[in-house]
């Protein structure tokens, strides 16, 4: 499953890219060559990169490229270093759930009210799914790393807990 969804994060990533760098470009040659600005570009890119980032960071916790300050960790006796990375783990992933279950909430309210977006008029609630769903790209990501971070620990030995 890790490789399956490694890659299709990767895919979303490049697809929000390249949709958003293609919808940019045609509204500056629209507007300079054209003289007419597509309103609804905005919309569009602005949603997508909601999304882009969330999977982005995704990919950064899955490749361990968040900056991160560890001198505690690093000081710190096998034991409690331990329970630091438990307890930051469950940190992080309790607020990524938070914003699974509030953008999840967000939804619904949007599709009980029938809300859409102002240039397309499209359902809002369509934009509003990249929250919960890269909150949980993000909340299995850490859960890995979590994982992956304890047992190395196992590995160097010298825990006893």
């Amino acid at each position: 499953m890790n490789k399956w969804l490694g890659r299709l994060e990767e895919v979303i990533v490049v697809f929000t890219l390249v949709t958003m760098s293609i919808i940019a470009f045609v509204n500056v040659v629209t507007r300079n060559f054209f003289d007419v600005s597509l309103a609804f570009t905005e919309e569009i890119t602005v949603n997508l990169f909601v999304f882009l980032t969330f999977v982005g960071a995704a990919i950064g916790v899955r490749k361990h490229a968040h900056l991160g300050f560890s001198l505690l960790v690093d000081k710190a006796s096998p034991a409690f270093r331990r329970g630091l990375i438990g307890f930051i783990g469950l940190i992080s992933v309790s607020f990524f759930l938070i914003i699974v279950y509030y953008g999840i909430d967000m939804m619904q309210f949007q599709i009980s009210i029938n809300a859409t977006t102002p240039a397309l008029g499209w359902p809002r609630w369509i934009f509003s799914s990249a929250l919960p769903i890269g909150a949980t790209l993000c909340a299995i990501r850490t859960i890995e790393a979590t994982v992956k971070q304890w047992k190395g620990l196992s590995r160097k030995g010298g825990d006893s807990v």
